[in-house]
């Protein structure tokens, strides 16, 4: 590949960058076919022949809804506040806890049906997403961090010490969602499955419209200089408000469905590691590239599955991996041409979230070099 000046690109010929730039150039026919293939793959992805290689210790289809389907999902809504509009967050657990008990509590409290209690859920932790951007959103990298970390431990905690949410004994026989055209959803995996793929498919065609808009914009501005985009007229704290709050909504929509499933739920389901483990996901798969995210969030949902037959050494191996990507790849196993210009350019790619390193190609880096 050559540049504007005949000279040969940095670095030459990528394959991925290949078929970026074939992807760009695709017609329309070529893209809704790919879309169509992905889609019947998915479908047919709970097959027992699949399942024998896939996870040959576990009922595959239920490893799909959790860890795999969740984690994806989860991954989905966190890549929109860390990739595209750069803010650490560290308790996008809480969210993801507040879903699942609005149904739980709901549930068997009242006995709502389960379809109506999902827009609730998604409201609340919507609401609840607000809540916590309003008064720290104005704090930037470590300190914005370090906030809603403490905000996933005041909801776990406060789940944990609520008689009338089930306290530390949490809430048992939430109820299965009702029949949906003719659909039961009781023992059988393979609803919940479906189900699940229909809020992942729902949820990236939202994200990919939104990237696309003034929306999506302003934060890819706001992520590179947030100091520069104020200046340029960019209203930077309504959109990371709105970033914040359209991310809980995810995490909420996909807490609502594990509750469901999962018939038990109590405040231990929701620790910190799993806020730190779909982070680890959007980072490993590449910060900002939805398709990199959610590759990213089924490896790490499904190497520990894969494995487990090496007991405690499945998660030594596991982080060796998780480290292993991180020194070989530091922008991720799919990143975007964007976010890898910014690891480049020293800003760690993540934004400016309190992590800038310098890149290899920075001024700081020839500085140090000398």
């Amino acid at each position: 590949m050559a540049t504007s000046n005949g000279k040969p690109a940095r670095g030459g010929f990528h394959p991925i960058d290949g078929m970026r730039d074939w992807w760009a150039d695709a017609p329309q026919w070529q893209r809704y076919g790919l879309y169509l293939a992905l889609i019947v793959f998915a479908l047919i992805l709970p097959a027992p022949w699949i399942g024998a290689f896939m996870s040959p210790d576990s009922d595959w289809t239920t490893v799909l809804i959790f860890p795999v389907g969740t984690y994806i999902l989860l991954a989905v809504g966190l890549n929109i506040v860390v990739g595209h509009a750069g803010l650490l967050d560290l308790g996008f657990v809480a969210f993801f806890a507040i879903g699942a008990y609005t149904w739980a509590s709901i549930g068997t409290t009242y006995g709502w049906s389960f379809w109506p209690t999902v827009v609730l859920g998604i409201f609340l932790a919507s609401v609840s997403g607000v809540i916590l951007g309003a008064p720290t959103l104005r704090l930037r990298g470590d300190y914005l961090a370090i906030v809603t970390l403490g905000f996933g431990e005041i909801v776990r905690i406060t789940a944990n010490n609520t008689d009338a949410i089930g306290g530390a004994r949490g809430i048992t026989n939430v109820p299965h969602p009702e029949p949906i055209f003719g659909v039961e959803f009781f023992l059988d995996p393979a609803p919940y499955y479906y189900l699940m793929l229909f809020a992942i498919v729902l949820v990236i065609t939202f994200s990919v419209r939104l990237a696309k808009s003034r929306v999506g914009r302003a934060w890819a501005a706001i992520r590179e200089d947030e100091d520069a985009a104020e200046l340029m007229g960019v209203p930077t704290f309504k959109f990371k408000l709105l970033a914040f709050a359209i991310g809980a909504m995810i995490g909420g929509f996909a807490g609502t469905i594990y509750a469901s499933k999962a018939v038990f739920i109590e405040p231990n389901n929701f620790p910190f590691i799993l806020s730190a483990t779909i982070l680890a996901a959007v980072v490993l798969g590449g910060s900002g590239n939805l398709p990199g995210v959610i590759i990213g969030a089924f490896v790490i949902a499904w190497l520990p599955e894969r494995f487990r037959f090496l007991s405690e050494y499945r998660i030594l191996i596991f982080g060796f991996v998780l480290v292993l990507m991180m020194a070989l790849r530091p922008e991720g196993l799919l990143p975007s041409r964007q976010r890898k210009a910014e690891l480049r350019e020293g800003t760690g790619g993540m934004g400016t979230m309190g992590a800038e390193v310098a890149g290899p190609d920075s001024e700081a880096s020839a500085e140090v070099a000398k």
